[in-house]
């Protein structure tokens, strides 16, 4: 018997209650693992679908405005020179930049401002599937979406004004389109244009490869959205990349509470689990104050007797870590599916992580054993053998 095995046989002879402390933390452990990685798996799932309600990134090509004024009057500014931006040119530097993977769409944008019935409405040439994606939440009131190349999708309020309906046609620069569907009411813009297909539109305007704009949606979560940026005006030169701030700010407000809130949780359980370990280092100083006293005769200094109590406590620790950390994340991935995150939300077994946890919850278990690991240094031979 040495000073290393004096704690493991302890707990071997009362293992009815070790097993009990080690089942209580691994369930803490448990929860708190499976909260992370819920935790990130939600902020990555809600991310996405909050990137499906706007792009977060504007991409246009930098133009020349002149302020026209007279007599003190202002009269607005105007624009010198309208400049395009070259479709292939434009979307190859984008997927190619470093962050490429937090891009979650990159919806092109081509606008021409046409007459039908002698009022005046703009047309915007999109790609339907990259615009789909960053607009989930258009609905067709009528007809069906997104429509083929040679249809338009008319907004509500374009639709009532312009007396178009499913099957209606519409000329555009000599060029023949069918309504296929009419929009649901957004509540934004979209409800005053219509839609066509980017390239059909291209051609008929005799535009072939160009674009106004690019609307690009970034999850943000995982690196600054000025570093997206950044990257992507390197790539273009000549352009202006801009961020929007207010869209990207509510965005991971949203996402970081989720994420703060799994953190309090976990905080709140590993202290709770933390007392618990210290409760019973308490308790079993007190049955074992004859055998500590025993320990201090025999020759055991007070630094001896701290470190049994300490590693006692230790070892409870490192047990439930490793137990604790398998059992949730095996739970994390149960839960994901029942909470329907999709089919990519599944947890990635991450050997730091679990080093760090590893490492935190035995470090805080002897943390919560020096109260009573230093009561028990405390104990004088002399107060076992009066009780003996």
């Amino acid at each position: 018997m040495n000073i290393l095995t004096i704690p493991l046989r302890n707990l071997r002879r009362k293992l009815p209650r070790t097993l009990l402390m080690v089942a209580v933390f691994s369930i803490g452990v448990a929860s708190v693992t499976a909260l992370i990685e819920l935790s990130k798996a939600v902020g990555e799932s809600l991310e996405a679908k909050l990137a499906a309600y706007g792009a977060n990134i504007l991409v246009s090509p930098k133009t020349e405005t002149l302020s026209v004024g007279y007599g003190g009057l202002t009269l607005g500014d105007v624009s010198v020179d309208i400049k395009y931006l070259k479709e292939d040119e434009t979307l190859a530097a984008i997927a190619s930049i470093h962050h490429k993977d937090r891009l979650s769409a990159v919806a092109p944008k081509f606008v021409v401002l046409t007459r039908v019935a002698e009022v005046p409405v703009g047309v915007v040439g999109v790609d339907f599937d990259q615009e789909r994606l960053i607009k989930s939440h258009w609905f067709a009131a009528s007809g069906r979406l997104p429509g083929e190349a040679p249809d338009i999708v008319a907004g509500s309020e374009a639709a009532s004004r312009l007396g178009l309906a499913p099957g209606s046609r519409v000329v555009v620069d000599g060029k023949d389109f069918t309504v296929s569907g009419v929009l649901g009411v957004t509540g934004s813009e979209d409800d005053r244009l219509l839609f066509a297909d980017l390239h059909t539109l291209q051609q008929a305007a005799g535009k072939e490869n160009r674009v106004h704009f690019v609307e690009v949606a970034a999850l943000c979560s995982g690196c600054p959205i000025e570093e997206i940026t950044a990257q992507i005006a390197a790539g273009l030169p000549g352009t202006d990349v801009k961020a929007m701030q207010q869209v990207v700010k509510s965005r991971m407000m949203t996402v970081d509470f989720v994420k703060h809130l799994a953190l309090a949780v976990s905080g709140v359980i590993l202290l709770t689990a933390c007392v618990m370990i210290g409760l019973s280092v308490f308790s079993s100083v007190n049955e074992r104050k004859n055998e500590i006293g025993l320990l201090r005769a025999l020759g055991f200094s007070q630094a001896a007797v701290f470190f049994l109590m300490n590693l006692e406590a230790l070892v409870l620790g490192a047990a439930s870590a490793v137990i604790g950390y398998l059992t949730g994340f095996a739970a994390s991935g149960r839960l994901m599916a029942l909470l329907d995150l999709g089919e990519q939300a599944a947890p990635a077994f991450d050997p730091l992580q679990f080093s760090l946890m590893f490492v935190g919850v035995a470090a805080l278990s002897s943390l919560a054993s020096l109260p009573p690991a230093l009561a028990a240094a405390r104990i004088e031979p002399s107060q076992a053998l009066v009780m003996l």
